[in-house]
């Protein structure tokens, strides 16, 4: 099989999805990296339709990624000469190398949307790709809603690849832009289309195929895919170029990208969700932080003996990793290999680690995503264990103060290196209060707790049948520099709920992050939800526990 080149449309297409939006410099560090990993062609925009985009082919084109870059329009107005048309004229002007343009390819769509005759279109499609080829221009066309005109008006169709290929177009790409044609309807297509040159796909994912009808077409004798990072885009999205990018190297054996660049699909995705400020949904094929997560107790006990038992693939293949979760369905095994992935032993306790984790979950509790917690259980069965401090009494009021915001005072007792020491601090909500007193405590004798700050604050209520009784949940997330690690806490008092998740997030931070492992992650740049006595007061409620205050008044 010939190879097969990767067209990345998530600067354009990719943005059309509802709440993404990415700034002139954010779509040039993704194009850079894109470019970097190997994609064939990076499409930068649409230079004639807004200034962002015109801003940014206009700095784009002294970078090392130019070469790649495309810029992206459509074929003449009808009536409208080739060397007439603004909009041609500035794909001209952008100054990429290859130009990719997109036309009406069903019959329906050029006499009901364009209100043209079909033979003029044909026209049109001929005259706008030839014009752009006399420029020195390589030309990629875009058939737009090309398998609907297919079954539609086949002929028709057809003729407008030819329309196209007659200008000069080097690649001819069908189009399945409403994103509900089946696999087989996408094979018949390239087929068809073949005879009339280089055939490549653009798809959508309305009716979650397009990934598989982007292999389909790959077989079926397609050598040009487009997609964007993660299936961004417009209603349900596009092709998503990471698992068509992994299916091809690692399932047909197709390498589409530069070497090592598959190994750097997770880092590459995580980097594109973080300038977009979104996440990489946990469960998305290859590079979500659950797609090689186990927690089944069966699960995880086949694969510490034979890895590929419930992994399709290496993770390392991909850049991510294998992961144990621990929970109430977990077995012995996930505890033993729990302890291994974070550096601990369990010496023996992980029939009592799990059995204690049952019993808190039962409870309310939750310790998937609190790994953290659950390190400290393991390390609090040790029989030499000594706890870094130890919270003894706590005490929290929190009241209101004329027409301005709530406030707390918090007192805390906490026993540290021998001597017990009595503090008080406030905050916009009982979590910031009790929190600023405890690092009060602590910081004089543990100075690098100042490192340590709190990224995340998550609440939930476990039984609502008990209202404002009912027992919450609350997960804390804290960091040091580049690494977050998270803790749980439950109980019918959120306060209580809260300062548990604090005390286990502080302990884990000064025993396992002065010196790499313990399974801790990089803290991603938007997320530093900073805490620190340096900051206003304001500052620092708004940051820790406006939310926190609110939900804590039951």
């Amino acid at each position: 099989m010939t190879s097969v080149a990767l067209y990345d449309t998530t600067l354009r297409d990719g943005t059309q999805k509802e709440g993404l939006d990415l700034s002139v410099a954010d779509k040039l560090h993704l194009a850079e990296r894109l470019e970097q990993i190997g994609m064939t062609f990076v499409e930068g925009g649409f230079p004639g339709s807004n200034p962002k985009d015109a801003r940014f082919f206009a700095e784009a084109r002294e970078r090392a990624f130019a070469a790649a870059l495309t810029a992206f329009g459509s074929t003449a107005r009808p009536g409208v000469p080739a060397a007439d048309d603004l909009q041609l004229r500035s794909l001209v002007e952008a100054g990429t190398g290859v130009v990719t343009i997109f036309g009406k390819t069903a019959k329906s769509h050029v006499e009901r949307v364009l209100r043209t005759a079909p033979e003029e279109n044909l026209d049109r499609i001929t005259e706008s790709v030839a014009f752009l080829v006399g420029k020195g221009k390589r030309v990629i066309y875009d058939a737009e809603h090309f398998f609907d005109g297919y079954f539609e008006d086949r002929d028709y169709a057809l003729a407008c690849l030819a329309a196209a290929a007659e200008g000069g177009a080097e690649v001819l790409v069908l189009c399945d832009t409403n994103g509900g044609r089946m696999p087989w309807e996408i094979e018949e297509g390239v087929r068809a289309a073949l005879e009339h040159g280089e055939v490549g796909v653009h798809l959508h994912d309305d009716g979650g195929c397009a990934v598989a009808s982007s292999l389909q077409a790959v077989r079926a004798g397609a050598t040009h895919v487009q997609g964007t990072l993660l299936g961004w885009g417009e209603r349900c999205g596009n092709a998503d170029l990471v698992a068509i990018a992994a299916n091809l190297e690692l399932k047909m054996d197709l390498p589409v990208l530069a070497e090592g660049g598959l190994a750097g699909l997770r880092d590459l995705a995580r980097f594109a969700a973080e300038l977009a400020g979104l996440r990489v949904p946990s469960g998305h094929p290859y590079v979500g932080r659950s797609a090689f997560a186990h927690k089944g107790g069966v699960h995880v006990s086949a694969i510490r003996r034979f890895p590929r038992a419930y992994e399709h693939v290496d993770p390392r293949a991909v850049g991510n990793r294998t992961r144990v979760v621990v929970s109430e369905l977990s077995g012995r095994s996930n505890i033993l290999a729990k302890a291994e992935e974070l550096g601990l032993d369990a010496e023996g306790s992980e029939r009592e680690v799990l059995e204690l984790i049952k019993r808190r979950e039962a409870n309310g509790y939750a310790y998937e995503a609190a790994e953290a917690s659950v390190a400290l259980m393991l390390e609090r069965r040790k029989e030499d264990h000594q706890p870094s401090f130890e919270v003894i009494d706590h005490h929290v009021s929190a009241g209101r103060r004329g027409d301005a915001d709530g406030y707390a005072e918090a007192t805390v007792k906490v026993t540290i290196e021998g001597e017990t020491r009595h503090t008080a601090g406030e905050g916009c909500g009982p979590v910031a209060a009790l929190d600023a007193a405890l690092r009060k405590a602590l910081l004089p004798a543990r100075p690098e707790l100042k490192d340590v700050r709190l990224s995340d604050y998550k609440v939930r209520i476990v039984d609502t049948h008990d209202g404002t009784d009912a027992t919450t949940r609350v997960l804390i997330e804290c960091a040091r520099g580049t690494r977050r690690w998270r803790t749980v806490g439950a109980s019918r008092n959120v306060v209580a709920a809260s300062l548990e998740a604090l005390v286990d997030g502080y302990e884990f931070g000064l025993r396992f992050t002065s010196s790499p492992g313990a399974g801790t992650q990089p803290l991603s740049p938007r997320r530093g939800l900073v805490d620190s006595p340096e900051l206003p007061r304001q500052k620092r409620c708004r940051a820790q526990g406006a939310d926190a205050a609110k939900r804590s008044k039951k």
